[in-house]
């Protein structure tokens, strides 16, 4: 009988990888799919719940750098970095994701520069009146600087399992930490009008189960099966620098820096939520 079972299980496995083959879709686990838009997290609603301002703020971000100096543990690798490199194109994105700000391109200032350059070369060398004069660069009101401050592990680690007869089932997570910092610089006078901190929990859980016993004499049976998930740390410092983006707005709307459209109401606003966010003293 036991044979038996033991063949079944075992076709059922080969007709699943054989569906797998053809049709791209797993029968355990995660199978093929598509490229699609990232995921984002719950700040991302709130990001595009923001009442509308009374005029969009004029802003430049030349850098926002990972700051931690933290690189992925052994044995994965010694020389990759943590948390991503990329937080400045994350902030550009999630800037003009807002509607309170008209970004301007700094990061790649001397590509932009050096463009210019070749159509006013190009202008210089035709005979006829060229057909458009290049404007001037947009300056800033407000520069933001800042970056990935933090990348803390095993904030909290733990687990629980239990084991009867050889039949076993544990589970164990793991919470690590990234904290961003966001500061708006007024550029005429280089005060730093605003200045947040903001932090995104990164978990991990792993889920196993095992049957190790004798089911006859000299006959073993043995399965096993599980599943890990971790929280994407990328997707987690774009939350982190979403929701450091909504308190710098909420920051200025309370502190007079800037203001929200006629008929916008603070308190019937996302903002009200994210101006009176708790912090939590250790």
């Amino acid at each position: 009988m036991l044979s038996r079972i033991l063949f079944v299980v075992f076709v059922f496995i080969l007709s699943g990888c054989s569906f797998f083959q053809k049709t791209g879709e797993a029968l355990f686990g995660p199978g093929y799919e598509k490229a699609t838009l990232t995921d984002r997290m719950s700040t991302y609603a709130d990001l595009l719940n923001l009442p509308d301002p009374r005029g969009k703020i004029v802003v430049a971000v030349y850098g926002f750098s990972d700051q931690t100096g933290q690189y992925r543990p052994a044995p994965s690798s010694s020389f990759s970095t943590a948390v991503t490199q990329g937080a400045a194109s994350m902030l550009v994105q999630v800037l003009n994701e807002s509607g309170w700000f008209v970004t301007l391109e700094r990061e790649g200032l001397q590509n932009l520069l050096t463009e210019r350059k070749i159509i006013r070369a190009a202008l210089k060398e035709e005979e006829t009146p060229p057909p458009f004069d290049l404007p001037s660069l947009m300056s800033a009101n407000i520069m933001l600087e800042g970056g990935i401050v933090a990348y803390d592990t095993n904030i909290k680690t733990g687990g629980a399992g239990a084991r009867y007869f050889g039949i076993g089932l544990s589970s164990q997570y793991r919470v690590d930490e990234v904290t961003v910092n966001l500061r708006a610089v007024d550029v005429r006078t280089g005060r730093v009008l605003s200045s947040v901190l903001t932090s995104k929990k990164i978990l991990s859980r792993q889920v196993q189960g095992d049957v190790y016993t004798f089911v006859e004499y000299k006959r073993l049976l043995e399965i096993e099966a599980g599943m890990t998930t971790n929280d994407p740390a990328q997707l987690c410092v774009l939350s982190a620098i979403e929701s450091a983006v909504i308190h710098l707005i909420a920051n200025g709307v309370t502190g007079n820096l800037w203001a929200l459209k006629e008929g916008s109401e603070f308190p019937a606003s996302i903002l009200d939520e994210y101006s009176e966010s708790p912090v939590k003293i250790l």
